[in-house]
């Protein structure tokens, strides 16, 4: 009878040593790229319909064929740990956790300093804390789980920033330009897309036109 070899889907797939409260933890930060992309950037799409959002997703797509192609061509194998996380037949280098998270927050951070997004002046801080701390920690946890070694993460880490500094330039220097024609297309008007890149405070603007387009409504109809 041959052998058959069986091969685990590692999208969820996260091992911790039994007990480590800190292991567990750090096993659940290191799929935050997972709801980033499941939850986050699929949600967005559905409800919100910004081209900023998906020409960012559409660059940590991009960023991810790049790790992947460096992965398949440096061929760099993973830490010996990897032996007891079933992980031995994929490549370490760099680590496309690290990069996915650096890419999301220098090109966030960057929608920022710009300006642009629906969470307000006053709470742009918090936001720049909180998704480069995530990308620190996720980093922090490739290591301490036994996925990759210091030098895979730092390489990740440093590919993101680079990639997602260089599509932010690409988006908001280039791509930029074509955002109203694309809302003009028969492709953006069946599929609602638009651009709010332009308004100072999207929530505050939202807000207000949502209580304007209320008090029009006649509730004794």
């Amino acid at each position: 009878m041959t052998a058959v070899t069986l091969k685990a889907v590692t999208l969820t797939h996260v091992r911790y040593q039994k007990g480590d409260q800190l292991g567990h933890f750090l096993a659940w930060v290191s799929l935050v790229p997972v709801f980033i992309s499941l939850g986050g950037f699929f949600s967005h799409f559905i409800f919100r319909r910004e081209l900023q959002g998906i020409f960012f997703a559409i660059g940590l797509i991009i960023s991810q064929f790049i790790n992947e192609f460096i992965k398949t061509n440096v061929q760099q194998a993973r830490p010996e740990t990897c032996l007891l996380l079933e992980m031995c037949d994929s490549h370490g280098w760099p680590s496309s956790h690290s990069q996915y998270m650096f890419f999301f927050a220098v090109y966030f951070s960057l929608l920022n300093c710009k300006g642009i997004g629906p969470w307000g002046i006053k709470n742009r801080w918090f936001m720049n804390v909180l998704h480069w701390s995530l990308a620190v920690l996720t980093m922090y946890s490739r290591v301490y789980l036994g996925y990759h070694t210091v030098a895979q993460v730092f390489a990740g880490a440093t590919l993101g920033i680079l990639v997602g500094a260089a599509w932010f330039w690409v988006v908001n220097s280039v791509l930029f330009c074509y955002f109203p024609a694309i809302e003009e297309s028969a492709f953006g008007r069946y599929f609602c897309l638009k651009d709010t890149s332009h308004i100072p405070d999207v929530l505050k603007f939202e807000y207000d036109n949502a209580r304007a387009a209320r008090n029009k409504v006649n509730c004794s109809e």
